[in-house]
Formats: C-alpha cells, structure tokens, sequence
C-alpha cells in the first residue's frame, strides 16, 4: 500500500534550470541573460493576436516563475534542496529568519522531520523482529554417514511493539516477546506510558514474564553535542526483587564522530565505551566491552556504494570468549527494504551463515549454523551460497517484480499528472507557435553565416533497434531547439529534456533521446544524446 509520502513523490515536480536551460551551478548573471532572452520570446506585449497573447501570459507566467525562485538565494536554497514542493512547505516564515542558503537547508530539514513526526503521531508504528536460529551442523560433520544429514530449527524468537499516540507530547507503548528452544519457552509483555518533557522525555513501564516488571526511564539533550539518559528496572521475582540501572551518556566529538559511554548494574553488571565514525562513502565503529559474563574488543568497517546502493562489511570481536570475524554485503532491493548477508567464522562460535530481510520496520533474522568448528568447506559454501543464492532469485524473481512495479509507478503518475500532461503539451504547442518569430530569425542569422543549422530534431522513445522513432511517442522539437542556439553554438545541460519550453514527456517512466540533424559550415551531422546528457553543438573537433 502506497503511503502518503509515496504519493507525493509521483507528483511531476518544476524543473526551473532546464525551463531557462541553464546549469545547477549558474551564477546570477546567467541566470539573468536566460530570464532576459526567454522573455523577448514569451512577453505578452511582443505578441498582438488574442490567441497568441494568451499563450504568451502562460509561458510569460512560467518564465517570470522560474526567475522569482532562482533569483532569490533563500527560495534557491529550498528548491536545490527538496524540489517544488519545498516552496509549498508549511513554514515558509522561515525565509525571514535565516540568513544564508544553509541555514534554509536546515530549517527546511527541521521543519520535515516535525511534519514526518506529526504524520507519525496519527498512526502506530509497529516494530518487530523474527529470528530463526537453524543447527545445519551435520552437513559437513554428519554424525551418522549412512543417513541424511539433519537440518533442525534450534531455536525461534519472536518480538514486536507498537507506539499509540495518546496526545503530541505522551504516548503508550506496548511490546512483547516469545522465544522457543529445545521444547522450553518463555515470554513476556511489557506496557510503557512515555511523555516528552521540554529537551528530553520520561517513561514509565510495568510488564510480566519472567516475574513482575517496573521500570522508570528517561533521557535529556544536555547541548547541541551531549544527551544523556538512564533508568532503573525492578524484577520481582519468587525468591526475591532483583534491581538494575542502567546509563548512558552520548557525546558528539565532531561533525562526523558520536562518542558514548555505557553502564549497567544488575545480574550482569558491565562499562562499554563505543565511538562511531560515519561519513558519505564509509563508516568505522570500534567498542569496549568490560563486563561479566565476558571482556571483548570489536571493530566494524562498512563501505558504502551508494551507487550501487550496496554496503560490504567487514567486523571483528576478539575477548575472554575467544575470537569472531565477519563479512559480508547488504543490498537495498526497494526504496524500504534491503537484504543482508553474512559469514561468521569463529571459535568457539564455529562458521555461522546469517541471512537478514528488513522490511521498513519489520525484521527477519536467520542464522544457519553450519559447523561448530571452521572447516574449509563450510566457509567456503558459507560464501558463495549468498551470491547464487541472490542472481538466482534476482533474475526469477525481483527483476520481474520490479518491472512489474515501474509498470504500475508510471500508470500511478500518468493518472495522478493526467491534468498537467495535458496542460504541459498544450504549454508545448504554444511554446512552439509563439517561438516562430524567433526561429526566423536565427534561421536567417545562421544561414547567412553558415552556422549552426538545425534541420530536424526529435526527441522521444525509439524502437527496437533505436533508429526510428515511435510515433505516439516522440514530438517534433527542430523549433524549440533551432530558438536555443545563439551564435553558431548549441548547449544543453545534464537534466531530462522534457522541461524545455516546447518540450513535455510523451512516455513517463521510458528511457527516451533527443536526436538533432543539423549541418555546420555546410556539412550535415546526425547526434543522438540521452535525456539526462549534456550537450554542445559543433562538436569539438
């Protein structure tokens, strides 16, 4: 089911630089000449035919539009940062208290993740995780090897919690667990009533299980860089109240490092230090253990392929326990979930394969245990099942389930824009007519200069082959292109072409090119570029 959220993002958004074909990056001159050089084609007054007036205020409108947002460093500011929708944001006050285009980012940012919060507020957000623990040891030590190897489930776990906002400051949260080993299980349930306090939040929870549960907890933001929180559980058991607190303070050490430090007193008292590192292309995490039942070290390396949208980790633990490494990869296969997998190899842990699915909030856990000491073969099989296992299942069935949803994506924003595809090829059609004049013109500057001369220009999607054109599917734009060249030279910037005055997109969700005929210095020359890819014309050389 598609969210709200999701909804908006098939919404067609402005594209403001290609409308005045100008770059990201353009500087206020430019985007001044492009204003300027538009408007001499769009003005109303330059046109006296009733039609051709009305067309021109369309077009003028739009133009005038771009201009007022990308002449103003603040609406500037939001536009780069979140699209068209921004400049509709609730809080728009917000352009007279800041100063500086990234001080608006950030505001704009706030004010996002208030709105996210609110929309949050009005519905439940179920957390939950199944983990399934698997003993497929016999596979590689076969305790009879005149039957089949046993593959048994170990153990299962199951927990799950929801949030019910009561009002926008205090909140009920209900939770629960189930876990399942060898024929013996156990549970328990826990309710807490949580409010935000000014800089902080205090919760109080009650719960049964394993005897009756109290607990009080709570947190507070100390600075911009230093929060701190902590609590206490009382367990009332049959042969006596067994007590716990717990703390942790969280410091931020620079703009890309988060410090914390751990204590716990109880049943298993323990102090852990951990320090995370994270930054656009990797993160680093390192962590302190001091405690009983153990004493350990770990250290975590990911690498992240955002491009890819692929993680590869690497981790290690070593203390009082013995020894632990880890690889392995995460992969986002939609805009909520991701798939990962790793190989443990270990002693006394042995080769442990873990497969994890994450659905939005939604976890399911799979550790298989494949030998309790490392054998070559088990890890060996431990590695490269995962990459059988994923091009098979990609190729049979999420490259069909993701045709299938691009399919049903582009029906959604057709039948969502419906109104304003309609309107962008009427925009398109008066575009063209009301740039006739102007082509004159540059058709005669050109061509008494043997210039750059535009004798045909398609733009659309192909078929198969790529050498001609679908016809319900591609638009004649010789016009607009031929009004874009400017002494002897064309350029064109790395954004869809279909926000070009006398452009709109005939396919939404196909791949399309632009295709230019054009002679320069009275030779002929045929180019086909991608929707996205920029362009000069001549070519150098």
């Amino acid at each position: 089911m598609a969210t709200d959220h999701e909804e908006s993002d098939a919404e067609l958004d402005e594209n403001y630089y290609t409308f005045l074909n100008l770059p990201r990056d353009a500087t206020a001159e430019q985007i001044n000449t492009a204003y300027r050089k538009q408007s001499r084609i769009f003005h109303p007054d330059k046109h006296l035919e009733p039609d051709s007036k009305k067309k021109a205020e369309i077009m003028f409108n739009r133009t005038k539009r771009a201009y007022e947002v990308l002449s103003d460093p603040q609406q500037r500011a939001i536009y780069d940062s979140v699209g068209e929708k921004g400049l509709r944001t609730e809080g728009w006050e917000i352009l007279h208290r800041t100063k500086t285009p990234a001080e608006i980012r950030e505001e704009y940012e706030r004010l996002a993740q208030a709105a996210a919060e609110r929309r949050l507020q009005q519905r439940t957000n179920p957390r939950g995780n199944i983990t399934i623990n698997v003993n497929a040891t016999e596979i590689f030590a076969p305790y009879d090897d005149s039957e089949m190897p046993r593959v048994e489930i170990g153990s299962m776990s199951i927990a799950q919690s929801i949030e019910a906002p009561i009002t926008r400051k205090d909140m009920i949260i209900m939770s629960g667990n189930l876990y399942s080993s060898n024929g013996n299980g156990s549970g328990g349930f826990v309710v807490a009533g949580r409010r935000l306090l000014n800089k902080g939040w205090l919760e109080l929870c009650a719960g049964a299980g394993n005897g009756f549960l109290l607990g009080l907890k709570g947190g507070r933001t100390l600075s911009q860089k230093v929060t701190v929180n902590g609590g206490t559980n009382l367990n009332f058991r049959d042969h006596g109240v067994i007590p716990a607190l717990f703390s942790t303070l969280a410091v931020q050490l620079d703009k890309h490092t988060m410090g914390s430090l751990t204590l716990n007193a109880g049943p298993q008292s323990s102090m852990s230090t951990q320090i995370d590192h994270s930054k656009e292309t990797y993160s680093l995490s390192s962590s302190l253990v001091i405690g009983t039942p153990n004493v350990y070290f770990g250290l975590s390396y990911t690498r992240k392929l955002m491009e890819n949208e692929l993680k590869l980790k690497l981790a290690a633990k070593v203390g009082t326990f013995g020894f632990m490494g880890e690889y392995g990869v995460e992969k986002k296969v939609s805009k909520y979930s991701s798939v990962t997998a790793m190989v443990s190899i270990g002693v006394p842990s042995g080769v442990i394969l873990k497969f994890k699915i994450l659905r939005s909030n939604q976890s399911y856990v799979f550790p298989i245990h494949l030998s309790d000491e490392i054998v070559p073969a088990a890890v060996f099989y431990a590695s490269v099942t995962p990459v059988i296992a994923w091009f098979f299942i990609k190729k049979t069935v999420m490259d069909p389930m993701d045709a299938e949803r691009k399919s049903i994506e582009v029906e959604r924003t057709k039948r969502q824009n419906e109104q304003r595809l309609t309107a962008k090829r009427q925009e398109a059609s008066a575009a063209v007519h009301l740039m006739q004049a102007t082509y004159n013109r540059i058709m005669t500057e050109e061509l008494e200069r043997t210039g750059l001369i535009i004798t045909r220009a398609v733009y659309g999607c192909t078929a198969e082959g790529g050498s001609q054109f679908k016809p319900e599917q591609s638009l004649d734009v010789t016009v607009p292109i031929q009004c874009m060249v400017k002494d002897g030279t064309l350029q064109l910037h790395d954004s869809s072409k279909s926000d070009l005055p006398g452009f709109y997109d005939p396919s939404i969700g196909e791949d399309k090119i632009l295709r230019i005929e054009y002679t320069y210095q009275n030779q002929f020359k045929v180019i086909n570029v991608k929707d996205n890819e920029a362009l000069q014309l001549p070519l150098a050389g």
